[in-house]
């Protein structure tokens, strides 16, 4: 899951060098952290938020075909923060 979710975002964003995913889990659940640049924030969030919806609903399909769950969860990076 996490390779397919750095996969998709490192082909929407202009700058996919800086996509990273940080993987955290929980018993049964798992959460992908994802940190974009934060000039591409707008567009893995998309109109309204299409794109970042579309990407979890897809995450979470892989997971349930797994029999776990997952999730995904945008980090704001460092520099976005000053």
């Amino acid at each position: 899951m996490k390779d397919t979710l750095l996969f998709l975002v490192q082909s929407i964003v202009d700058n996919p060098e800086d996509v990273t995913v940080e993987e955290k889990t929980n018993d049964d659940r798992t959460i992908l952290r994802l940190t974009t640049n934060p000039a591409d924030m707008g567009r893995v969030i998309g109109k309204a938020g299409r794109i970042i919806r579309a990407v979890r609903d897809l995450i979470k399909l892989i997971a349930a075909k797994r029999g776990v769950y997952a999730d995904v969860e945008l980090e704001e990076s460092q520099e976005s923060k000053v």
